[in-house]
């Protein structure tokens, strides 16, 4: 990067008028960065292989890319390996899980100030009566390891079903806010992502994020 036509150095402060070049090489290699989109099966582990449980990462062969994807793959199968999942699905969780090698992504969803809304669709039981107030309290009122939740949008789909758009993303926290208000989670499912959704993808297979598709 070339600040005012000179090369520029770690830490430089730039002005509103000062003109930012980017080297076209360096443009090149970060478009040939892949985000990989992956509905996730449950039994599958995000991160790291664990024991048994076989990573996420896995999943991600030439055999197993959905057949609806028209995007150019422009490497060969072995180019996908070097993909790191932005944030977590649990072991017992499906549904869709982003997987990139694009470093900006990956701040975007996990990085510190990361607050990009995650829907999920949650099946639960009830552990007996439940709180005329337990739809509120999901929604702002609960606190998880000592630290108070971010708000959150809660809703009734059904009966079995709740709606959840979460803006962070804690160790197990929505089964851990329904035990809080006397609900089991009995099945975890994420829908969406920012603008970015499931749709109709197959459990188990995966598509290249599309050029007008963001976080």
């Amino acid at each position: 990067m070339r600040v005012n036509g000179r090369l520029a150095v770690l830490g430089q402060r730039v002005g509103p008028h000062d003109r930012i070049d980017i080297d076209p090489q360096a443009r090149r290699d970060q478009a040939s960065k892949l985000t990989v989109l992956l509905h996730k099966p449950i039994g599958y582990v995000s991160g790291q292989a664990e024991g048994r449980h076989r990573p996420a990462t896995a999943l991600v062969t030439a055999a197993n890319r959905w057949h609806g994807d028209r995007l150019p793959l422009r490497i060969p199968p072995s180019g996908l390996h070097g993909l790191a999942p932005a944030g977590r699905l649990d072991i017992d969780s499906t549904g869709l899980l982003v997987l990139t090698q694009d470093g900006r992504i990956a701040k975007r969803l996990i990085g510190h100030e990361a607050a990009v809304e995650k829907e999920y669709l949650v099946r639960v039981r009830r552990r007996g009566p439940l709180r005329a107030d337990a739809l509120e309290r999901l929604r702002h009122g609960l606190e998880l390891d000592g630290v108070k939740l971010r708000p959150a949008k809660v809703s009734w789909q059904n009966e079995e079903q709740l709606r959840f758009v979460l803006r962070e993303g804690r160790k197990r926290q929505i089964r851990r806010m329904c035990e809080l208000v006397g609900l089991e989670v009995i099945g975890l499912k994420r829908v969406r992502i920012g603008s970015v959704v499931l749709g109709g993808l197959p459990v188990g297979q995966w598509r290249l994020l599309r050029p007008q598709e963001s976080f």
